[in-house]
């Protein structure tokens, strides 16, 4: 019996020394295939996840990085950032849309061309890569423009041109890059400059037929199969033929930061921070030492002004936003109208002009501006009401409220003595002698002492003939 255990738990230790081999076999064997997936809006957080996935894919020795798109589009910054790390990096990268039914548009189209190998599911499409940005017209859609003779000339004849010079700079811009990225992959350059200046697009199969992709997978294992042996050049110029039959696929997950960033990085999240926070200053320097306020308004603040750093914002719109809290804050203190109106104008215009780009998934909400807004009116309303309120009212403390108060004498000496009044016993002098316990009035107070006099006599409703 004693045999029998001994090898039972032998072989326990032995399986589980096995398993916990496997993914470090797996990677010495160069079998190791990692996904990274990008779904929604591509913004910072999108690009610092895409770094650190791709850092430890060199560290782990992958064989292949799976870069899986589902994207509308998203922030040119990022994107560029996101191309630069996937062009540096010595581990090959697959550029995958999935699931059946997702879009590598935009912003995904570019970083698709830049992939070494680029695949799609069935019913994908790619293209849409017109750059669109606030107080510009879209660029180049399809279309031809009438000759002198009222004719349209064909799209062949004259390609439509960007109607001012910063919609030209930007749209050439992107061009010439997408095009660098297909001349540098051998993939359909002609067919990419039409996805920038016409905003063209593809299914799978048309992607297929176009060269635009490589092969057509309806998921990863079918990847991996197509891929095997697949010859690719890497950076620095090295060239790898890929092992990636029977690879053990695993998916990289976004760390901690990646999240918290995806969170603030939200136009509507960063508005909101910024909002709150300039709340809790003015809360705080309206009643100081209240602490929490502060302390909160402090740290809303700074993580929206961070938020605002990494996301492409319009310095004048935030220059009309604080000059509109700015005059709402001195009509709360001089209510004039006026300054109320230009404040409440001035902040919308601003918050309309905060974010330069309208990419997919930047847009600041109307509702959130109309809320935010709302909440700032009424704040303001509710200062308004109290200032008023505090003016047309008693006065409750200082020398104003002394004057008028009924007071009794305790004692007297000449012109001075000591008298019983809110609830307090004062030093009182006086031209008048009185006796203790006669009712007199508070005149004035000077140095903490009050000065009393008789109370005046009450006349007849008729008065004197």
């Amino acid at each position: 019996m004693r045999t029998v255990k001994a090898a039972l738990v032998a072989a326990i230790a032995i399986v589980a020394l096995v398993i916990s081999l496997l993914p470090g076999l797996a990677e010495e064997s160069g079998s190791l295939a990692l996904t990274i997936s990008i779904d929604g809006a591509i913004g910072p957080a999108t690009a610092s996840y895409v770094k650190d996935a791709l850092a430890k894919a060199g560290e782990r020795r992958a064989e292949i990085v799976i870069l899986r798109m589902n994207t509308p589009g998203g922030l040119n910054t990022s994107m560029r950032e996101i191309i630069t790390d996937v062009l540096a990096s010595p581990v090959p990268i697959i550029g995958y849309v999935a699931p059946s039914g997702a879009h590598a548009a935009s912003a995904g189209t570019y970083i698709l061309y830049a992939t070494h190998i680029a695949v799609m599911a069935p019913g994908t499409n790619i293209g849409a890569a017109t750059p669109v940005q606030i107080g510009g017209p879209i660029p180049g859609l399809p279309g031809g423009a009438p000759d002198k003779e009222g004719k349209e000339k064909k799209d062949n004849d004259r390609q439509p041109e960007p109607k001012d010079a910063m919609t030209a700079k930007a749209t050439n811009d992107a061009v010439a890059f997408i095009r660098s990225l297909a001349e540098l992959r051998g993939r359909n350059a002609d067919w990419a400059e039409k996805a920038v200046r016409e905003a063209a697009t593809l299914s799978a199969n048309g992607a297929l037929q176009a060269n635009v992709i490589d092969f057509i997978a309806r998921d990863p294992a079918e990847l991996l199969r197509l891929v095997d042996g697949r010859v690719v050049e890497v950076a620095g110029g090295k060239t790898q033929r890929l092992v990636t039959k029977g690879s053990v696929i695993e998916a990289i997950d976004p760390g901690s930061i990646s999240r918290f960033l995806a969170v603030i990085t939200d136009p509507n999240v960063a508005f909101i921070l910024l909002m709150v926070g300039i709340y809790g200053l003015i809360f705080e320097f309206m009643s100081p030492g209240t602490v929490a306020p502060g302390v909160v308004g402090t740290i809303c603040l700074l993580l929206g002004l961070y938020a605002l750093n990494m996301l492409p914002i319009n310095y004048t719109g935030l220059a009309l936003m604080l000059v509109g809290i700015a005059l709402l804050a001195i009509e709360a203190f001089n209510p004039s109208v006026v300054m109320g109106l230009g404040g409440v104008i001035a902040f919308v215009l601003g918050a309309v002009m905060l974010f330069r780009v309208e990419a997919p998934g930047y847009r600041l909400s109307w509702s959130v501006i109309a809320i935010v807004t709302a909440t700032f009116i009424g704040f303001i309303l509710v200062v308004l009401g109290a200032l008023r309120r505090a003016r047309s009212g008693p006065v409750r403390v200082g020398a104003q409220a002394m004057r008028g108060l009924s007071a009794e004498i305790l004692d007297w000496s000449e012109n001075e003595g000591h008298v019983f009044a809110h609830g307090e016993r004062w030093q009182a002098r006086s031209t008048e002698t009185f006796k203790p316990g006669e009712v007199v009035e508070v005149a004035n107070i000077v140095d903490l002492t009050l000065m009393v006099r008789r109370p005046p006599a009450p006349t007849g409703k008729g008065g004197t003939s």
